[in-house]
């Protein structure tokens, strides 16, 4: 736990409410979801996209903005390792389940910190939900199936550090103790009525309409004990009463794309 309460953060979350987003991701969100960075290897605000590299830690355009919370990043955590500083914004959205590091030889280690949030923003790893609360340090099991959610009208902002090798463990400074245990969300089992109904959906399937309709069956695991990687299960089956080959491939693309393999660089065209 970092002593968030001790750095003025209010006008600086509110540059990064402002700040544009160029929508290198938008291929896993559904709803309002933004990367906003604050320091790559490059130093430019459109170097966006992830990737491990070898260049000293530099900061942009926008991260010189936003002293406070790079006092909060360089005051608490190591920076000989440290890669990307980024900060995520989730609003009334949700991210598909996903696996990152697929397109990279070398997984790293990723830590989240919520610099805003509410109970309405939920995390997922494999098949449990939780809430990361202000000011927590979370280690995210980026290798595994995991998901976001958050049904909040204001933005939740959480700030993602990466640093390079996943082993070697992450050594934080003048952290403070939790002052309350770890949240995870009960969730009730999956009625099988409920689950046909969400098959049944599948019937109005149609190419056009798969991408905005995944979102229904991204979002169930949050509300469901299921593990996170089964939404896709769901899809293909749905998919499977269409009758449509070409959809049921769709699906099961989908699912390689976001949890099995990806490419560098790589595209998803619904």
């Amino acid at each position: 736990m970092l002593p968030i309460d001790s750095y003025d953060l209010d006008s600086e979350l509110s540059i990064v409410d402002r700040h544009e987003y160029g929508g290198e991701y938008d291929t896993f969100t559904f709803g309002s979801w933004s990367s906003h960075v604050l320091a790559n290897g490059s130093g430019a605000d459109s170097d966006t996209a992830f990737r491990p590299h070898d260049g000293r830690l530099t900061l942009t355009e926008l991260g010189k903005q936003l002293p406070g919370i790079m006092s909060l990043v360089t005051e608490h955590f190591p920076l000989d390792r440290l890669q990307w500083v980024r900060v995520f914004s989730l609003r009334d959205g949700i991210i598909s389940p996903h696996v990152d590091f697929l397109e990279f030889a070398e997984a790293g280690t990723r830590l989240q910190i919520p610099l805003r949030t509410s109970e309405e923003s939920l995390h997922s790893e494999n098949d449990i939900v939780y809430h990361l609360r202000r000011g927590e340090v979370w280690k995210i099991h980026a290798t595994d199936p995991h998901s976001a959610l958050s049904t909040a009208e204001t933005p939740r902002l959480s700030l993602c550090l990466d640093f390079s090798d996943a082993e070697e463990p992450i050594a934080i400074r003048d952290d403070i103790p939790a002052t309350e245990p770890v949240r995870i969300m009960e969730r009730p089992e999956i009625t099988e009525a409920e689950l046909e109904e969400l098959l049944a959906s599948g019937r109005d399937l149609t190419p056009a309409t798969m991408r905005s309709r995944f979102r229904r069956f991204a979002s169930l695991h949050f509300e469901r004990r299921a593990h996170a990687a089964a939404a896709f299960d769901w899809f293909e089956e749905a998919a499977r009463r269409t009758g449509d080959a070409g959809m049921v491939a769709k699906a099961q693309a989908f699912r390689a794309y976001c949890i099995e393999k990806r490419r560098d660089g790589e595209s998803f065209d619904w």
